[in-house]
C-alpha cells in the first residue's frame, strides 16, 4: 500500500486565490496515483496520497522566506 505525501506551497496561482483549489486537489491525487498505476501496478484502491499545504512563510528559497522571494520575484518581473 503506498502512501505518497505531496506538499505545496498555501498560495494561488492568481493574486485573488490563496490556497490550492478542491479541483486542483482531486487533480494532483488522480494523477499521482495513476503514476504509481502505471509505473509499480499499484491498484487505486490501496494508494493513498496525502496533500499537505505549506504556509507562504514555513519555506524559503535563495536565504529569504518564501514571501519576501515571491514578492523579489514580482519585483524583478516588472523591471
Amino acid at each position: 500500500m503506498p502512501i505518497v505525501t505531496v506538499q505545496v506551497t498555501r498560495e494561488g496561482t492568481s493574486a485573488d486565490r490563496h490556497s490550492v483549489s478542491a479541483e486542483e486537489k482531486a487533480a494532483i491525487i488522480r494523477g499521482v496515483s495513476n503514476v504509481l498505476l502505471d509505473v509499480l501496478k499499484k491498484p487505486l484502491e490501496s494508494t493513498y496520497v496525502i496533500i499537505e499545504e505549506v504556509e507562504l512563510d514555513n519555506w524559503g528559497v535563495g536565504g529569504l522566506p518564501g514571501s519576501q522571494y515571491r514578492a523579489r520575484q514580482i519585483t524583478e518581473a516588472r523591471s
